[in-house]
């Protein structure tokens, strides 16, 4: 079974889409399998991360600012991909340090992720944009 999923973000931060993702599980009535997720998108990422503490989504966002910081920034000033923005570059950038594809295993039709896990997609660009999630289950 193969849907898309379309997740449309407010700009840079995580977006938490384990509550969609297990509906559609539910809607297919899955049984005991794999679910295999793809960001379609090269300027975006999905993780899996603690969905109890809000403070740690605004802490991984504030750390990879850090670590990649705009293309304004005197830092990176070496990047030659400007045109689209100061966001562009750094965010294709977190993108190749983070994944964009995830294996889930899933039992009864529910993914086995753990107590305080959920499944995110992380937002790398400043403006807001519709991103699309491919979903598998096998």
């Amino acid at each position: 079974m193969q849907r898309k999923l379309d997740v449309d973000t407010k700009g840079q931060g995580l977006y938490e889409v384990t509550a969609r993702i297990s509906a559609w599980l539910r809607e297919i009535e899955a049984g005991d399998g794999l679910l295999t997720l793809l960001l379609r998108h090269t300027s975006a990422s999905l993780l899996i991360q603690e969905n109890a503490d809000p403070e740690v989504q605004d802490d991984l966002k504030a750390f990879f600012e850090r670590l990649v910081p705009p293309a304004s920034h005197t830092a990176m000033s070496y990047l030659r991909h400007t045109y689209e923005g100061p966001d562009d570059m750094p965010a294709h950038i977190k993108a190749a340090l983070m994944p964009v594809s995830l294996s889930i295993p899933v039992a009864a039709g529910a993914m086995q992720l753990g107590t305080w896990q959920g499944v995110y997609l992380f937002e790398h660009r400043a403006r807001p944009h519709r991103r699309q999630v491919a979903m598998h289950f096998a």
